[in-house]
């Protein structure tokens, strides 16, 4: 069916009742089916559209996405399939004398998206779950170290509790599958995934750039100019490194194999100490008299 307002379909305003939706169905229904219209092809897709719109409409949860979502939206989400899970009706007929062993089969071609029609009610497949997405929060140092999360949702109605494990060196962003845990299998079909978005916090000193970890540190000018030492955190402690006299603004020094566990492969990387030169921003009269001298002699 192409995009059409359910409602309108219906001859309904959005927000009418289960009441109403049925009763305009059923009328809507009796005059366009195929049984009161034999080789009418026109009255054939109408019959089609109302019993689509009807599929959505009489299901509570279908009707809430479709009101949420609008029409294009709710397409977005649900298959054709989708919209005649579980859609029978069978009984509205019955006082009227028509057939419904077939008629859907029929006009159909065998079947909603997939589904059988068999005493007024649709055999379904196995179909897969749905699978959910949810997102975890971990620090900064629990992305170093790996952790153990424990997260909650709603599945079927009920509330679940998982203890999920985060890999050390995982990255802001990645997804993990955890197979099975998402929506139950229908008519026997396997259970959904839940995909978990991992969000890393971040450190006010550190910065991570892939596996390794970058930390800016100032040095006096005279440091810079003369060398010096200097110690520098790291995820595993204050290191002293040596600064080499006449070191420039921005230079890196690199320390091997203190950065990030690598998740694809074995070791660390690495975490560069990116050195800055810091410029007293004012000056007591020996030491502005010192540099004066200094710059005569060409420093």
């Amino acid at each position: 069916m192409a995009t059409t307002d359910y409602y309108q379909v219906l001859g309904l305003k959005k927000g009418a009742s289960a009441d109403e939706i049925k009763k305009a169905y059923r009328k809507l229904a009796v005059k366009y089916h195929p049984d009161k219209n034999p080789g009418n092809k026109e009255a054939e897709e109408k019959f089609k559209e109302i019993n689509e719109a009807y599929a959505v409409l009489s299901d509570p949860q279908k009707k809430a996405q479709y009101d949420q979502f609008g029409d294009t939206g709710f397409h977005q989400r649900f298959s054709q399939e989708d919209i005649f899970r579980g859609f029978d009706v069978g009984d509205l007929f019955k006082d009227k004398g028509f057939g419904t062993d077939d008629i859907f089969s029929r006009i159909f071609g065998g079947g909603f998206g997939g589904f059988q029609q068999g005493g007024g009610r649709f055999a379904q497949r196995p179909r897969k779950g749905d699978d959910f997405s949810m997102e975890a929060n971990v620090s900064f140092h629990e992305a170093f170290s790996g952790c153990e999360k424990r997260i909650a949702y709603m599945k079927d109605g009920q509330r679940e509790e998982l203890s999920v494990k985060i890999p050390a060196g995982i990255e802001n962003g990645a997804k993990l599958r955890l197979q099975g845990k998402g929506g139950s299998g229908i008519h026997g079909g396997p259970n959904g995934d839940l995909y978990l978005t991992v969000k890393v916090g971040g450190d006010p000193v550190l910065q991570r750039e892939g596996d390794d970890i970058v930390v800016s540190q100032e040095v006096r000018f005279t440091e810079a100019a003369l060398g010096a030492s200097l110690d520098v955190p790291t995820m595993d402690g204050t290191k002293r490194i040596k600064v080499p006299a006449g070191i420039q603004p921005g230079t890196k020094i690199r320390l091997k194999g203190l950065g990030f566990p690598r998740l694809a492969g074995s070791g660390r990387g690495d975490l560069f100490v990116r050195v800055g030169v810091k410029v007293p921003e004012q000056l007591t009269g020996p030491q502005r008299q010192l540099l004066e001298e200094l710059s005569k002699k060409g420093l």
